[in-house]
């Protein structure tokens, strides 16, 4: 009787088994890492801070020295300021392009009134446009800011249903030729 040999296969590694093994490594050194900064973070709040300390970080609106010359805004009303800075054209032959930025106090608290706000925005910023491109350069030079201020109040309180805004302020109005 003669023996045989089977000949030796070679082991098959499961290439997806080494994939998820890297993986779950990795995923535990990034669980540790986070822990540790978690850690360091309460260690230096409990240990190293004053208990009277100012925070690290605040969210109120601080005044800076631009703001604290108007003395509408040293108010601690909230302002609204989403409508952000409007960039539009004049009326003229070669319009001269004219720079507007717009906010009014409001009451955060009444918060349909602010989502009412923040869904009018874009109409804020049309009524805007339209309403800066009727004029020329020079006639809104001649014109007074508070008229044109009370123009557009008009305009954004007949678009507003559930409130209605008392002030507008203008943090930049420049026309540009």
């Amino acid at each position: 009787m003669k023996l045989q040999y089977r000949k030796r296969e070679k082991p098959v590694f499961d290439t997806s088994a080494k994939a998820s093994v890297f993986i779950s490594r990795a995923l535990l050194i990034v669980l540790a890492l986070l822990i540790l900064v978690l850690a360091a973070g309460t260690l230096y709040a409990l240990v190293f801070r004053a208990p009277d300390a100012p925070p690290l970080y605040s969210f109120t609106q601080e005044q800076t020295q631009e703001t604290a010359l108007i003395p509408e805004l040293q108010s601690p009303t909230p302002i609204f300021t989403g409508i952000g800075t409007i960039r539009t054209t004049t009326a003229d032959k070669e319009p001269a392009t004219v720079i507007l930025s717009i906010s009014f106090p409001y009451k955060p608290q009444d918060i349909t009134f602010t989502e009412e706000l923040n869904l009018t925005i874009a109409r804020f910023r049309t009524v805007t446009q339209e309403y800066i491109s009727s004029f020329t350069a020079e006639k809104l030079r001649i014109q007074a800011e508070e008229t044109v201020k009370s123009d557009l109040l008009d305009r954004y309180n007949a678009l507003l249903r559930l409130g209605k805004i008392d002030l507008l302020y203008f943090e930049d109005f420049m026309i540009i030729e």
